[in-house]
């Protein structure tokens, strides 16, 4: 009898372990390091989300030196976290990336400029020092300089571009006159430099009409030829979006999750709780993580509006597939 509870044990335990190593494996590159802009995805790894799918997801954080297009494009990842913009310049120069699942549906970027630099209104910008990220995220600004009608480049340049860093120093030591800066992120450290919004000029993106769509989660296209990929990218976006609205509903317990994730100890309880905030503001309210194809056209117009085309020089064919959220919502 001792024999065959053990035998029994034993299989249960043998068990256990092939239906634990049946999860099917996924990788998600993240944009940029870890924190509350990707709240969703870490509390639906704690919470269990992705094994009620029977997946087993890897998250993986970005840096200032991480293109997440370039790490799926490699090979290293199976989604990714981007902007809009840089998808689908990079779909045109060849990188088959289409956006299967929304999560913002606002734009959170912004130019913050010093009052005492002499902005007040874009038409200050003229002469004017102006920090902006690249890596992809210069395209809403390119964009944006060129409905203003300056010039960014050449000895005529109406103003100057500053390559910024991942921080907001050039404006706190009065090197630019604005740096770029997220609702959520950068302008709080401005605030934390010792500046008021009294002293701060803001330029929200959505208010100046030129917002594209920024955090989307994107495949490369032959990964929707194969059913079964399909099925698991659904599987996917199912528990993240859950790990999203519970994020959105618990904001201080997201922030506290995503601290926990953060092997760099960098982050504080404070900045996150403050981000996790504001990011619940971005995300879609109703048909969370659908695209608005109203938003997809916007950004595609955005982009193509003016006479340099600096971004994309045509509308794309295929950038974006509604079947996985569908799937998902089964």
């Amino acid at each position: 009898m001792k024999k065959l509870t053990l035998l029994l044990a034993a299989s249960a335990m043998s068990l256990t372990a092939i239906t634990a190593s049946a999860a099917d494996k996924l990788t998600l590159q993240l944009k940029w390091v870890t924190q509350a802009q990707f709240a969703g995805y870490y509390v639906a790894k704690d919470k269990g989300f992705y094994d009620e799918v029977d997946l087993d997801v890897t998250i993986k954080p970005g840096g200032p030196d991480v293109a997440p297009a370039q790490v799926i494009a490699g090979g290293g990842a199976d989604v990714v976290v981007d902007w809009m913009p840089a998808a689908l310049a990079t779909r045109e120069k060849g990188v088959p990336l289409v956006n299967i699942s929304q999560v913002f549906a606002k734009s959170g970027m912004m130019l913050t400029c010093r009052k005492d630099m002499g902005v007040e209104t874009p038409a200050d910008f003229k002469g004017k020092t102006l920090g902006v990220w690249f890596f992809g995220n210069e395209y809403p600004f390119l964009s944006w300089m060129d409905k203003l009608k300056y010039k960014t480049e050449g000895a005529d340049a109406d103003i100057t571009v500053l390559k910024q860093g991942f921080n907001v120093d050039p404006l706190l030591q009065k090197q630019a006159a604005c740096v770029s800066t997220m609702t959520y992120n950068e302008y709080w450290q401005v605030i934390d430099g010792g500046l008021t919004p009294a002293e701060l000029s803001v330029f929200p993106y959505e208010e100046e009409g030129v917002a594209t769509l920024e955090d989307g989660l994107y495949v490369m296209e032959k990964s929707l030829a194969d059913d079964a990929m399909k099925d698991k990218l659904a599987r996917f976006v199912k528990a993240s979006l859950k790990g999203w609205q519970y994020a959105v509903d618990n904001p201080d317990e997201a922030a506290e999750i995503v601290l926990d994730n953060d092997a760099t100890g960098a982050q504080t309880e404070k900045h996150q709780k403050r981000m996790m905030s504001e990011i619940a503001k971005l995300v879609g309210s109703s048909d969370l993580g659908k695209l608005d194809e109203d938003s997809y056209n916007r950004t595609v117009d955005i982009l193509l509006a003016g006479d340099s085309k600096l971004v994309i020089s045509k509308k794309p064919e295929g950038a974006f597939t509604q079947e996985i959220w569908e799937m998902s919502q089964k």
